[in-house]
């Protein structure tokens, strides 16, 4: 079972359970999944069904950080429901201790010495940490500190 149907099922299983919170978080998540196939003009494979979860799930990581700033925790709370429901879709987070092996792979393979090199080092650490769900900015920061920077 592809991504994009097991997220029609989850759906269907919600409007049947009247599960209201979990619902909007699936309705959105098919409607991103449905743009993007429009986007490409053919059905998503599972890579880019993760892709479009991960950007939903920055998007409201983003959208609590303003909402905190703004002092709306009931927005923040709603955000965070659906940050879980839609995490419950993303292969399971790379842990530092990955994320720093892959950099300094990364670095020993590109031979990178300054902040010069940042792009490059970023470029092969992103494809290694392939399948597994890895936040750029904490990749970012990795190379960062290897670097020296």
């Amino acid at each position: 079972m592809t991504l994009t149907e097991k997220v029609s099922a989850d759906l269907i299983a919600a409007m049947k359970n009247r599960e209201a919170s979990k619902l909007g978080a699936l309705r959105m998540l098919k409607a991103a999944f449905m743009n993007r196939e429009v986007e490409k003009g053919r059905a998503l494979d599972d890579g880019e069904a993760t892709q479009v979860v991960a950007s939903l799930v920055k998007q409201r990581k983003d959208a609590i950080e303003q909402f905190d700033k703004a002092g709306r925790q009931d927005l923040v709370a709603q955000e965070a429901g659906e940050i879980v429901v839609l995490e419950a879709y993303l292969p399971p987070a790379a842990s530092p201790e990955q994320i720093e092996a892959a950099v300094a792979e990364a670095i020993a393979e590109t031979g990178a010495t300054s902040g010069k090199d940042m792009g490059k080092v970023m470029k092969a650490v992103m494809p290694r940490l392939a399948g597994r769900h890895a936040d750029g900015k904490a990749v970012n920061e990795a190379v960062r500190r290897k670097l020296g920077l």
